[in-house]
């Protein structure tokens, strides 16, 4: 039984030429057509054709594969019949076979020349009886699913569709539909290599409703692909239209390429995803429009504008001491106390990198250097330096920019100093804050608010950029002359530092060691022109007179182009200008003598005022009119302060006439006239009380008043002395007109502390606290004892100075 078995394989064994097939399956019953490139594959086409025209075609597991072995082959294959050959080339060869069984992979022997493959013919196993209507649903539901199918792929030829649809055949259909379907390669192995009609059929089935699945959901992305393919069409055709119309016209530009520069340039500056998403949709606006459109121009500017901010670029600070120190001596003469100052904010920050929120104003008289000690601290930090002037600003929008609704709109000046210093961290110098105006367009000092609060500057939004900008790195500096004109909450969020005026010795240093020999350099006169102290001295006395340095560097100038003049002129090779040549290169000297009393004197008492240029002497004089009927009458531009200490001061002459020698009818039968000399000047505060007192009771006494002697403070209706503001510049006043001893209130004794050591040696402070004081320190009465003066330190240890804020703070004009 066994031999008649051998037998009976030795007869359905069969030995053909093979060859491997890559992603390509033939199943019987069907002609395919394919290329044949590989040596052994041309080989094994002649060898068949040189016997019985059969080979057996099996398809590779993987395509790369070059040298196939019998593992890397599937299990089942066909034996077909070669029907042509075409030699296309020596490497290529066209086949067209027909399928005509199919066989199994017994052994596969890889011969030098090619393949000989052992297979052995396989028949798929027929239909049951019982499986018999199972079938023909299947084949029905076949031909339903292939209808579907045709829905999603009408490109399937005719014959094909009509051979599926005219034929019943179950095993026709379960080899005809995977031969001539676009169905994956390893699929349609799979439906081969079934060996049962019943089960053919179901996997066919199956893999017709996947294949049906998959094409549905590529029709619905092909319809969304389209729909947006056809948007993006539309509008590439009417911007296309647009390009030509352009050219046309002869105003053509390329603003897509443009946009796209943009779009790169956006990219790379790595902000915030609200600002890059706002930024690129300028930059697809810009892409949509003409190039020669308005509207083009405005988004350029604005992007352009965007673009140039320093987003991350910021300079490393410097804070070393000794540097610091070296850079402010060299710069500036002086100002011990502004330099201690500013060393320390340089400490503060060098020991906490992170501190924010320092905004110092500095304020000072005209000339005093507050600009140049900006540009100092600048160099101490080794930062950007930009400066803006808001003198006069009346706008808001000079601050936070112009809404871009608005015809030529622009950034704000705080962007645009940003934007010049090219640094997110640079000083920058607010210059001239005092001198901001507000009007119906809005108040710039409000919106300043913002820009120097650290609490909100971190995300300050220019209403042109429209994007948030940080500027809690950026160091504020601020400038004014009268502190009492900065609103309120704009003064609490800065540090103020106080600059004061210059003394005559420290003038004299300044103009010889830095006004000088820069004049001497800008008029190209060094080595020719010197200046003897005499001659600076005798500017400084003679032709100025002011708290800063201003006036002396003009007058430097003037005197220095007249030696130019004689230098090219050949009348003189060197000059060395004395203090006669002043007068002669200068005429006579321009500052008259302040109005004072340089004698004593009977109701005329020398007082001192405080203005936003410096201290000021303020003399008051009283005049007693007799055969009066007790008028009193008040000159020289006083306000109403002034007016009412006045006031003060005649009921305290009438409380204590007595103590006077002064009998209570001469208020009735005489007239009083109190006058304050230069009456174009306005004058105001609460401080001349004394001055008007000690001038009112001397006048009505006959005692005459030390000239000697210069006075300060308020007045209350019993005679107590209140502090005053100011002290420092009324002293400083006090010291250049020569001024000896000067009477302040009692709780100003501390406050002298401020004062310059220069001013503190040649001035003696006496503190008082009554009228009764004040009188007897100033009336000169025969056989009064000397007072004892203080010189800088408060005489009475005990006093504590008054929290009453600076009078300098609230007053305008000349302040008493």
């Amino acid at each position: 039984m066994s031999e008649k078995v051998k037998i009976k394989i030795a007869r359905n064994v069969v030995h053909l030429p093979a060859i491997a097939l890559r992603g390509l399956v033939v199943f019987p019953n069907n002609v395919v057509h394919f290329e044949v490139g590989r040596t052994k594959s041309i080989a094994a086409i002649e060898a068949a054709m040189h016997t019985n025209s059969s080979v057996f075609l099996v398809a590779q597991r993987e395509m790369d594969e070059e040298e196939p072995a019998l593992h890397d082959l599937y299990a089942y294959g066909v034996i077909a019949e070669i029907k042509q050959v075409l030699r296309v080339s020596d490497d290529l060869v066209k086949v067209l076979v027909e399928g005509k069984t199919r066989a199994r992979l017994l052994e596969l022997d890889a011969g030098e020349k090619y393949l000989q493959a052992t297979v052995r013919p396989v028949a798929v196993r027929g239909i049951p009886a019982d499986k018999r209507n199972q079938v023909e649903a299947l084949v029905r539901s076949l031909k339903d699913c292939f209808e579907e199918y045709l829905s999603y792929s009408p490109q399937i030829s005719k014959d094909v569709v009509y051979n599926i649809v005219s034929s019943d055949s179950p095993l026709y259909l379960s080899e005809y539909m995977p031969a001539n379907l676009l169905f994956k390669y390893e699929d349609k192995q799979v439906i081969l290599n079934e060996s049962t009609l019943l089960g053919r059929l179901e996997k066919l089935l199956t893999l017709l409703r996947q294949e049906c699945q998959i094409m549905d959901i590529e029709r619905d992305l092909d319809d969304k692909v389209n729909a947006r393919m056809d948007k993006g069409q539309r509008e590439y055709y009417l911007r296309e239209q647009m390009n030509v119309i352009s050219e046309e016209l002869g105003d053509a530009e390329d603003t897509r390429a443009e946009a796209d520069t943009y779009r790169g340039k956006v990219k790379a500056l790595n902000l915030d995803e609200e600002s890059t998403e706002k930024l690129l949709k300028e930059c697809d606006r810009l892409a949509r429009m003409q190039g020669s459109s308005a509207e083009s121009g405005v988004i350029r500017s604005y992007l352009d504008a965007c673009l140039a901010l320093p987003w991350h670029t910021a300079t490393e600070d410097d804070l070393d001491q000794a540097h610091a120190r070296k850079v402010l001596d060299r710069e500036h003469y002086g100002l011990q106390k502004v330099k201690e100052r500013i060393l320390e904010l340089l400490a503060v920050r060098k020991l906490n990198q992170d501190v924010k929120g320092q905004i110092i104003c500095l304020v000072g008289p005209p000339g005093v250097g507050k600009t140049s000690i900006a540009h100092s601290i600048a160099e101490c930090m080794d930062r950007k330096f930009a400066r803006m002037s808001l003198g006069g600003v009346h706008d808001e929008a000079e601050i936070r920019g112009h809404r871009r609704t608005y015809i030529g709109a622009m950034p704000g000046r705080i962007i645009s100093a940003i934007t010049t210093a090219k640094s997110t961290n640079p000083v920058i110098l607010l210059d001239e804050i005092d001198k901001l105006a507000g009007d119906y367009k809005g108040d710039p000092s409000s919106a300043l608010l913002e820009v120097l609060d650290p609490e909100q500057n971190r995300t300050f939004k220019d209403n042109y950029l429209d994007i948030p900008f940080d500027l809690s790195e950026v160091l504020f500096i601020t400038t004014a002359n009268d502190a009492s004109t900065i609103p309120g909450p704009l003064y609490d969020r800065m540090d103020v530092i106080e600059l004061p005026s210059y003394t005559r010795t420290e003038k004299f240093n300044i103009a010889k060691r830095h006004l000088l020999p820069k004049q001497l350099k800008n008029n190209g006169l060094e080595g020719r022109v010197t200046l003897t102290g005499s001659a600076l001295y005798a500017i400084i006395d003679g032709y100025t007179r002011e708290a800063g340095v201003r006036n002396l560097e003009r007058t430097i100038t003037s005197v220095l182009r007249k030696c130019a003049q004689k230098v090219a002129a050949g009348e003189a090779e060197k000059i060395s200008v004395s203090a006669a040549m002043v007068k002669e290169l200068l005429g006579p000297e321009k500052v008259k003598p302040t109005f004072i009393s340089r004698k004593d004197a009977v109701g005329i008492a020398n007082g001192l005022a405080w203005t936003s240029v410096g201290g000021e002497m303020l003399p008051v004089e009283v005049a007693v009119i007799p055969n009066g009927t007790g008028k009193i009458e008040i000159t020289g531009s006083l306000g109403d302060v002034m007016k009412e200490s006045a006031q003060l001061a005649v009921t305290y002459a009438k409380v204590h006439a007595e103590e006077y020698g002064i009998t209570p009818d001469k208020f009735k039968n005489t007239d009083l006239h109190i006058h304050a000399p230069e009456g174009a000047v306005p004058k105001d505060g609460p401080s001349a009380g004394v001055t008007l007192t000690t001038a009112l009771i001397s006048a009505l006494s006959g005692i005459p008043v030390n000239h000697d002697l210069a006075m300060t403070g308020e007045i209350t209706l019993h005679g107590n002395v209140l502090p005053i503001g100011g002290l420092k510049e009324k002293s400083m006043a006090a010291f250049r007109e020569g001024i000896s001893t000067v009477l302040i209130p009692r709780d100003n004794a501390s406050d002298l502390y401020e004062v310059d050591a220069e001013v503190k040696e040649k001035v003696r402070f006496i503190p008082v606290g009554t009228l009764s004081e004040v009188l007897k320190h100033a009336l000169v009465r025969p056989g009064r004892t000397p007072a004892r003066a203080v010189r800088g330190v408060p005489q009475a240890t005990s006093l504590i100075a008054n929290d009453k804020p600076a009078e300098g703070h609230k007053e305008p004009a000349a302040v008493m």
